[in-house]
């Protein structure tokens, strides 16, 4: 079992299970949603997520048509989660929010091509100008 809240506690969560897949994201999105170089983020099924409080959300659409949902604390704006159509059934975690984040391991980057260079990354890791061809439980 993994816990996770907001800055001010407003909004905590329960997940059951393994992550699907950790990435760190460069997109644009992203960058402003984080106001750093890009987000981290651990990919769960979203039936093992239980989440309190109230939190806000605001849905957008992609550069590929999809919507991807940000869900975030109404409170102190915590970014907690993001789902996207193109991706049913699961939910990415902002892994900050997490009480205990020492476990995951980052498996791939994606959007690269608006990586800012002043944001470094391991040279080891697999990483994608856009988003990968993969799906959830497929290998990175």
């Amino acid at each position: 079992m993994r816990h996770g809240r907001c800055l001010c506690g407003a909004c905590s969560y329960e997940i059951d299970g393994d992550p699907i897949v950790v990435a760190h994201c460069h997109c644009r999105d992203c960058q402003r949603v984080s106001g750093a170089g890009h987000t981290t983020g651990a990919m769960f099924h979203a039936d093992g997520i239980r989440i309190s409080g109230n939190p806000s959300s605001f849905d957008m659409t992609s550069e590929n048509g999809n919507t991807v949902t940000r869900i975030f604390c109404g409170v102190c704006g915590s970014p907690l989660f993001g789902r996207n159509t193109g991706m049913p059934g699961v939910m990415t975690v902002a892994a900050g929010t997490l009480e205990r984040s020492d476990d995951l391991v980052p498996q791939v980057a994606i959007f690269a091509r608006t990586r800012a260079p002043w944001d470094l990354m391991d040279e080891t890791l697999p990483t994608f100008d856009t988003q990968p061809g993969w799906k959830p439980g497929d290998e990175v």
